[in-house]
């Protein structure tokens, strides 16, 4: 989706360079940053910018389903720019959150329509292990 579409219906809200350069940054990544992560990233091309506009902006993007939230874990909810049905691999031991690379499987929700009552919408599949980079640090 383009985000100048997707802000262009509403009134409240517009795609303001700010926001662009958040979601820029964010969509950057393969791997999932924290808003404070977010926020030091886009410091470097926008110095100015506080943390607490960082935050209202993160939620007005996730509202609009252009950066997903990744619930928290850890202490602190991380972000994802590619808002496209994917699965993640979380290490359980730094809290590092990357896509797993592999395509979602279709089947499941047909399985689970057939089998439930539930109208099912969508699916979120984690998987959870030791990153390389704690591996490399001793962590088994």
């Amino acid at each position: 989706m383009n985000p100048e579409d997707f802000f262009g219906s509403e009134r409240r809200y517009r795609m303001t360079h700010q926001r662009r350069v958040i979601l820029e940054e964010i969509q950057k990544l393969n791997t999932h940053p924290t808003a404070d992560e977010v926020y030091e990233m886009v410091r470097k091309r926008l110095p100015r910018i506080s943390l607490g506009t960082v935050y209202r902006n993160l939620e007005i993007l996730s509202t609009h389903g252009l950066v997903q939230k990744i619930g928290p874990v850890s202490s602190q909810m991380r972000l994802n720019g590619n808002t496209k049905v994917h699965y993640h691999i979380r290490c359980i031991h730094c809290g590092r959150v990357e896509d797993a690379p592999i395509e979602p499987a279709d089947n499941i929700e047909s399985a689970i329509r057939e089998v439930s009552d539930y109208s099912i919408i969508g699916h979120r599949v984690e998987f959870f292990g030791i990153c390389p980079v704690c591996r490399k640090g001793g962590i088994k």
